[in-house]
């Protein structure tokens, strides 16, 4: 198990200085080498006899450029520009090895085909961290110990140890950021030993969320979640900032200082919405053994008239976030098809159509009525146990009783998508 812990760090002037050239030469660099693979690229995309007559390069064709003919590069860089020697030597292998992973995945398509987008060259201050990839070990560029982190070419500084490492953990790597108020360091950390999840013969309560933007999620118990919306309530703020912002000479120091401003602003919203996030998934944990969410396309949804209230809600890093949590406590996350979760009814199954503006469900056939969102709550749950194979005796958890294998479900016609 890898988990990572980030501490503020508390740097001199001298190395806030040091660490923000170290950033700058190595976004230089990060540009150079991008710049070379995309001109072999051009050169050698097809061969000399099928090339455009209209616009092609000229000249001789260059040697394979990768990350081993870089990485054998940076000797030479280093003569020609004297000032990378006072760089860690493995911090500028792992900005080539950076570069590497996002050039692969540009032309390299994943398992299920898709590629990201092409490496884009980075502006000034676009860089913002590099990495010691050892820590605490002879030949390791990081050293931390007893709330002091030396950093070779840089020097010493204190570490603010918020929370103390656990013990059996490996420190691994080191990675040196800045953030808009200040310096920070994301220590990564290894065990060997991996959570096993709970088996299904020991889950004893189970629950369904369904994620909303009236409720931020409502479970098949009917217990609701009231939502934030961070970024609704501080955009009368943000927009003040931003106007004075417009103001305000181009490239001046006042208009820097107002930049840094509107970017405090939003880490600010930032940290408000992920430490909701983490104390909703641990609520949730610690109440159940199995939890069952939607499998919802965030990013299809975030293409609508909602599109702002969806990504403030940012369902997607909190299932993320809640996944995590549970792996660490051996809990099991299930996500099952969001397809027809809303418009169905729980208790008889038959479908309900309803839009947006009806938030109560009343089933025409067997008269059940109660909350949308808790009837998509629990058709979502009963949709994860068929899955794994276990019935649920009541809504309300399985409780003492020990859970029972049931039949896999027949083929379901496929319904409308229902976002909430």
């Amino acid at each position: 198990m890898i988990l990572t812990y980030c501490y503020r760090i508390k740097p001199s002037a001298a190395q806030v200085a040091t660490m923000l050239y170290t950033l700058e030469l190595l976004r230089r660099h990060w540009n150079y080498c991008l710049g070379q693979r995309l001109d072999w690229l051009r050169r050698t995309r097809c061969q000399i006899d099928r090339c455009s007559i209209v616009s092609e390069p000229i000249g001789e064709i260059p040697a394979t450029v990768n990350y081993y003919t870089q990485q054998s590069d940076l000797k030479q860089t280093k003569v020609l520009f004297p000032d990378y020697k006072n760089i860690w030597a493995e911090s500028q292998q792992v900005n080539l090895q950076r570069l590497n992973k996002a050039w692969e995945r540009w032309l390299f398509p994943d398992k299920s085909g898709k590629r990201g987008g092409r490496p884009k060259f980075k502006k000034v201050g676009e860089l913002r961290s590099f990495v010691y990839p050892r820590v605490n070990c002879p030949k390791a560029g990081a050293h931390l110990n007893h709330g002091m982190l030396k950093l070779s070419k840089i020097g010493k500084m204190p570490v603010i140890m918020h929370r103390p490492i656990p013990g059996g953990f490996t420190l691994k790597t080191c990675t040196i950021v800045h953030k808009a108020d200040g310096w920070y360091c994301s220590i990564s950390i290894q065990d060997e030993t991996v959570p096993e999840p709970m088996l299904l013969e020991e889950v004893k309560t189970a629950v369904g969320i369904d994620v909303g933007l009236k409720e931020f999620l409502t479970t098949s118990e009917g217990e609701a979640v009231p939502i934030q919306q961070a970024y609704r309530k501080t955009q009368p703020h943000l927009a003040r900032q931003q106007r004075k912002l417009a103001r305000k000479e181009k490239g001046s120091n006042r208009a820097n200082k107002q930049k840094n401003k509107i970017a405090r602003i939003h880490q600010r919203i930032g940290r408000i919405r992920e430490n909701f996030h983490y104390n909703t998934a641990h609520n949730l944990v610690k109440k159940y053994d199995l939890i069952a969410v939607e499998d919802l396309n965030i990013k299809g949804l975030a293409r609508t008239r909602l599109s702002k209230s969806i990504l403030d809600a940012a369902w997607g890093r909190f299932i993320t976030i809640l996944d995590a949590v549970a792996v660490k406590c051996g809990v099991r996350v299930i996500k099952v098809s969001p397809h027809g979760t809303s418009q169905n009814c729980s208790n008889c199954g038959v479908k309900v159509p309803k839009t947006l503006s009806i938030r109560l469900h009343e089933c025409h056939k067997c008269g059940c009525s109660m909350d949308r969102d808790e009837n998509a709550a629990r058709n979502i749950l009963d949709r994860a146990l068929n899955e794994v194979g276990l019935i649920l005796s009541a809504h309300r958890g399985l409780g003492k009783a020990q859970p029972v294998k049931c039949e896999a479900l027949s083929g379901r016609k496929s319904v409308q998508l229902s976002l909430f």
